[in-house]
């Protein structure tokens, strides 16, 4: 959690355009940046977010807009006089130089004096976990260990923002997954700023206080990963965040939705009656029950194992959902589904309405079924809904 609530970086209306492009790289962008708080810039590739890192840096001018640092501008700060340091996703270490000639490379260029380095080197090592590496060589630590010492690198000078673009793109899952862990605690150990850029949406949730998604060089959404997940604004975070079923609906009503043609309580008001709008359902939210108990009844046409649960693909009325669930049915299988009103998430139509949430890749292509229903009567209508 965030504990100090002062603003320490704010982009106010940044735009920027590059001259081969056709579209701005970033429109108006408006960010509010606290201490001790580790944001992280999310979305796919070309969406922004490492030019915006760049611009807080000082590599990058923009076009428009301020950048403040503490309120006031720094737009003719120069990078080395910001006190902001970046860790890149190559670390760019020095490979003649051991660990501990490494990390003190940047205090013996201020000319800090011997004493100091020692001591300011071995405290930045015991924050990344690496005492007893101090004369290592760096083509001998794993790539973990060499991004750590790129971390202590980048702290021993004591920047009060961090930056850090994509450093863990080049490890492994299972590495990449323990320095999730790790540079979260070493945030909080140094009580600093992080802004961390990925493309990875299980490393904003993981480690982020707030997660900034981008797209298309605009910011879609701010909020805690809670927020993000549980309420996205638009079909692009509902999909980018997680999976999720996006439908077509009507709000008929606060509190009432209508899709598939039957309307569905849920928790959401503040939309014009009959409002076109987006649902959102998340495939871990859908309940798989009998016959009898279910407001929408389908067909599985694809299974896949994962674990510790099930992805099954079921038609509804020709739109595929994903359906997780640790209960097997087999491809074939009529199913019926239900879902809770606080499972029903409701947004605004936008730009990005009808591009996700139809998981027809998953499985083959389902041709109208023919086949009886469950108690030998002819199935038409029921793949839809059953009042």
């Amino acid at each position: 959690m965030v504990t100090a609530q002062n603003k320490i970086i704010e982009l106010k209306n940044v735009t920027l355009h590059f001259p081969d492009a056709d579209d701005p790289v970033l429109k108006s962008i408006c960010l509010d940046i606290h201490d001790n708080e580790f944001v992280t810039l999310l979305g796919p590739s070309g969406c922004g977010k490492t030019t915006t890192l760049r611009i807080i840096a000082g590599f990058t001018e923009p076009d428009s807009g301020e950048v403040l640092l503490d309120g006031k501008p720094i737009k003719d700060v120069p990078p080395y006089k910001r006190p902001i340091n970046t860790v890149f996703q190559k670390y760019a270490l020095f490979p003649h130089l051991d660990v501990f000639e490494n990390v003190a490379f940047g205090l013996r260029i201020s000319k800090v004096p011997e004493k100091e380095i020692n001591e300011r080197v071995k405290e930045m090592l015991h924050v990344v976990g690496l005492d007893g590496f101090l004369s290592r060589k760096i083509d001998s630590l794993s790539g973990g260990q060499q991004q750590r010492v790129a971390i202590a690198r980048a702290l021993v000078n004591r920047p009060r923002v961090l930056l850090l673009d994509e450093p863990l793109g080049a490890l492994d899952l299972r590495l990449r997954k323990d320095m999730q862990v790790e540079l979260k605690r070493i945030q909080q150990a140094m009580g600093i700023t992080f802004i961390y850029v990925t493309h990875d949406q299980e490393e904003a949730l993981t480690m982020s206080d707030t997660v900034v998604v981008m797209d298309k060089g605009a910011i879609q959404q701010i909020g805690t990963p809670e927020d993000i997940y549980n309420e996205p604004r638009n079909a692009f975070v509902a999909d980018f965040i997680g999976e999720s079923n996006i439908l077509d609906g009507i709000m008929r009503a606060d509190r009432r939705v209508e899709f598939f043609g039957r309307v569905f309580d849920c928790v959401d008001g503040g939309f014009d009656p009959d409002e076109p709008v987006d649902v959102v359902i998340r495939p871990e939210d859908v309940d798989i029950v009998g016959r009898g108990e279910g407001q929408l009844y389908g067909t599985v046409t694809g299974v896949t194992f994962k674990g510790v649960h099930y992805d099954i693909i079921a038609e509804f009325k020709g739109f595929k959902w994903l359906i997780q669930t640790t209960d097997y049915q087999p491809v074939g299988a009529r199913i019926g589904i239900r879902i809770n009103p606080d499972e029903i998430h409701i947004m605004k139509r936008s730009a990005y309405s009808g591009m996700f949430g139809d998981y027809s890749s998953y499985s083959d292509e389902f041709e109208e079924e023919t086949e009886p229903d469950w108690d030998g009567t002819a199935a038409a209508g029921e793949s839809g809904n059953e009042e």
